[in-house]
Parts: C-alpha cells; structure tokens; sequence
C-alpha cells in the first residue's frame, strides 16, 4: 500500500499528498479485489475439474510435480487451498526432480516449500547430459526429456507411497497436445485431465485442465512464485508447439471464443460422425427403422448458421 501511495505521488510531480491518496487508495482496492477474483476462479474451475473426473477421492496421497515454473506453482498453491476446504482428507507432497541443469538453483524450492511448511522430497538424476548426449545439435529435446522425467517420477510415485501423479498442465496445454497431435502425428489425441501411468500403477490426473494459461500467468505474478527457468528447452526456439500457440492466439485475436468452442468440442464427441472403426461398429450398422437423434440429422443445420441457433445449440447439447 505504502508503494502504490508513494508511486502516486511520484507520478503527480511531488504535489500536495491530498489529492494523490484517494486514486491510489481505490486503485490498490481495485487491484485486490481483481486479484481476490482470480484466486476464486482458479479454485472454482480446479475444484470443477478434480470433481468431474473424480481425480482425488479420500485416503489420497497426492504427489504433485513441482517443476519451478508458474503451473506447477500455481497448481500447488491451489491444491493446498482446496485441501481446506475439502470434505475428504488427502495428503500432499510436493516432488522436484533436480535434472542438473546447469546454474539450477537448488535451493529455491525447498526454501519455499519449508517456508509453507508442505512435505517434500527432491529427486537428484542428470537427465541433462543425457539428453544434451543423444540429441543432436539443433533438435528439439522436449520428447526424450519428458520421457526420462516420466519415467522418474513414476518410480518416485511408487517409493513414496502416493496414488495420484498430479501435473500442472493448463486448458492451453490440452489445447496445443490436440492440434499437435492432429498436424503433426495424425491422430486426434489430446492430454486428458486423468489417465493411467505408463507402468499401469498409478493415477495421473490435471487438476488445472480447465484453467487458462493468461490466468495462471498472472495468478503467478500476484503470488510473486520464484520462478525457476528452464535452461534445457526454454531456451530453444521455434518449437511445434510454439508454433501450435501462435495460432490459437491469433485465432482468440481474430475470432474470440474459438478457442473455447474448440475446448468444448474435446468432451462433446460423437464417435459415429468420425471414422475411427474401434470406436464405433460401422461394419455391423443396420437400419433400425427408428428415428435416431445421431443420425444424419446431425447436419441439417451448418454449425455456423445464425438464423436457427436454437437448433444448434440442441445439437450441440446432445
């Protein structure tokens, strides 16, 4: 408060204190009140998403990945509030996997972390010389140091006793897998809020599936988190997925809610419509003789017409 004030005064050319007290007195209200707002909607959309897909259930012990960067952050943040206000006890413990990046600063999260008073357990592995080692000059890291971390945190998962695996990936994240997927591997695959492990013993889940990443951006400026960057692939450019993100930003640019209505569109699927034959028997369709809601009158409106939005929104809502 006393910044902001003397801020002010600084802007006002050293006038007279009166006159300068009461913006800046509204002005730091203001920006309370904001910043209240999008501590409640990163609880309300992570809340919404833990229970639509029932990621924590009581008796969990939930391992959350804490990387050093503002999701993992935040997710922590949000996941200790939530156990607060929970009807059902779970456990967390905050997990770092010390990758020996050069100039890492090793004591910056257990500082934090003894400073909440979170239980915490830091897992030393050079997977930094191993990747620099098998990946040629030039190539992007991402798939083999995320495979490595993986298969890390999984084995750390089991040492510790947790039952939940639980990641800071965002609603943009999500986003961006699907299309990378869809462009560059021809699948239409995306990063789901929960799923089973690799190794088939524990639960992964994404509490944060819902929550856009320009919040969480903030969210992490307002908590001033100490972020720690990431020399290994923060540094490199010109990534797919950068690529990806620019994109449905200028999509968002262009076409506000596009990109919600895309968002939308992953947990709205109707397998019969696509052409995936282990999701849906085409083989062994028949006429029924009966009128069937999923049927082609599906397409009797275009999804972008205007004059029949009542018909559109049935549509979309079955």
């Amino acid at each position: 408060m006393n910044d902001l004030l003397e801020h002010a005064r600084l802007a006002e050319g050293e006038q007279s204190a009166a006159p300068a007290t009461a913006p800046s007195v509204k002005q730091a209200e203001k920006i309370a009140y904001e910043n209240n707002k999008l501590h409640k909607r990163l609880c309300r959309l992570t809340g919404q998403a833990i229970g639509d897909y029932n990621m924590i259930e009581d008796g969990d012990k939930v391992m959350v990945c804490l990387s050093g960067g503002k999701d993992s952050y935040a997710l922590l943040d949000i996941l200790l509030t939530l156990r607060e206000r929970a009807p059902i006890h779970f456990d967390i413990i905050a997990v770092n996997l010390d990758q020996k990046q050069p100039n890492f600063p090793a004591d910056v999260l257990p500082a934090y972390l003894e400073k909440l008073g979170v239980a915490y357990y830091i897992e030393n592995q050079d997977t930094y010389s191993i990747v620099k080692r098998v990946v040629p000059e030039g190539k992007t890291t991402c798939a083999l140091c995320s495979r490595l971390r993986r298969g890390i945190l999984y084995r750390v998962a089991t040492e510790l006793g947790a039952t939940k695996i639980a990641l800071g990936h965002h609603r943009d994240d999500i986003l961006e897998t699907f299309f990378l997927n869809m462009f560059f591997g021809g699948k239409l695959k995306g990063m789901p809020p929960k799923l089973q492990s690799d190794d088939g013993k524990q639960i992964v889940i994404r509490p944060l599936a819902y929550v856009k990443e320009a919040d969480l951006t903030r969210y992490a400026e307002v908590k001033e988190f100490p972020i720690i960057p990431c020399d290994l692939c923060g540094s490199q450019e010109n990534l797919q997925r950068k690529q990806i993100k620019g994109l449905m930003r200028e999509w968002e640019k262009k076409f506000p809610g596009r990109v919600d209505n895309i968002f939308a569109a992953l947990s709205t699927v109707a397998p019969s419509h696509l052409m995936d034959r282990k999701l849906f028997d085409f083989a062994n369709l028949k006429a029924t003789g009966e009128a069937d809601a999923n049927g082609d009158i599906a397409f009797d409106e275009e999804p972008c017409s205007t004059g029949n939005s009542h018909v559109i929104s049935l549509h979309l809502d079955t």
